[in-house]
């Protein structure tokens, strides 16, 4: 964690806890449910809480990460700087993706600066709790390779859509998922639900590999379809089975004998 949350620790007897709708949210995350309920506890008891204001700097590019972290409210905006300047938009994180374990291990420097997008709480462990988890729970070191490979697969599957899949199909991928991980839960089968993040569409354009200009195209174009809504705080969508259905189309073709995506 970057040296400006030092500010947020608060005394022993004052140790922030997570509520129990953070608590709710951790445990239903699909790779921290699988853990034993021993190692699901020894990792709530080492664990700090920091709680972030919308903004503020999580984790800092070209730092060396110290703490494994997953967020269990709001979100995490991963971005990266580049050598010219450029600030790229990587992902968001939700609640339960966990980040950091090889760097910590390794005394790896952090590649990216991790912000908190919206009200976040962090959970976080320091390298001689992680440490001591791999030494007291067998199955930890096992989790953690779990862990990898299914971030390594995500990658894959990214680069993968990248190669083959057109751009209208790439950002109709990229709505589906923000719209699983982050919309609201609360709306009945078939209604028009929100997309619970605040995007500005050359971040948008960053996570599909497009060019802003290019997204806004088929932003609009989806708009004209029925199938979204861009709002001034984000964008709603109207029909998701529309939205896979393109997806879908765009799949078959690259799979297809003989066709190449230009």
């Amino acid at each position: 964690m970057n040296a400006a949350s030092s500010h947020r620790t608060d005394g022993p007897l004052q140790r922030p806890l997570l509520s129990a709708q953070e608590r709710d949210t951790l445990n239903r995350g699909r790779w921290f449910a699988a853990l034993s309920p021993s190692l699901r506890h020894d990792i709530l008891r080492l664990g700090r809480i920091t709680r972030y204001a919308h903004g503020e700097l999580i984790a800092a590019q070209g730092e060396v990460t110290h703490e494994w972290f997953t967020c269990t409210s709001g979100a995490i905006r991963f971005r990266r700087t580049t050598a010219a300047g450029k600030q790229v938009t990587l992902v968001y994180a939700e609640p339960g993706i966990w980040v950091g374990e090889a760097e910590v291990l390794h005394g790896s420097i952090n590649t990216y600066n991790a912000h908190a997008h919206g009200p976040t709480t962090v959970l976080s462990l320091d390298e001689q709790s992680l440490r001591s988890l791999l030494l007291t729970h067998p199955t930890f070191g096992e989790a953690l390779l779990t862990l990898q490979a299914r971030r390594m697969n995500l990658i894959y599957n990214i680069m993968e859509d990248l190669a083959t899949l057109p751009l209208r199909a790439r950002l109709a991928k990229r709505l589906l998922h923000l719209l699983h991980r982050f919309g609201l839960r609360d709306m009945g089968p078939g209604s028009s639900r929100a997309i619970g993040l605040s995007l500005a569409q050359d971040e948008l354009a960053c996570l599909v590999g497009g060019s802003r200009q290019r997204v806004n195209v088929e932003l609009k174009w989806l708009e004209r379809e029925g199938m979204i809504s861009v709002r001034s705080r984000g964008i709603e969508v109207h029909d998701a089975a529309r939205l896979q259905t393109l997806v879908d189309e765009a799949s078959a073709e690259s799979r297809a004998p003989g066709i190449c995506d230009d």
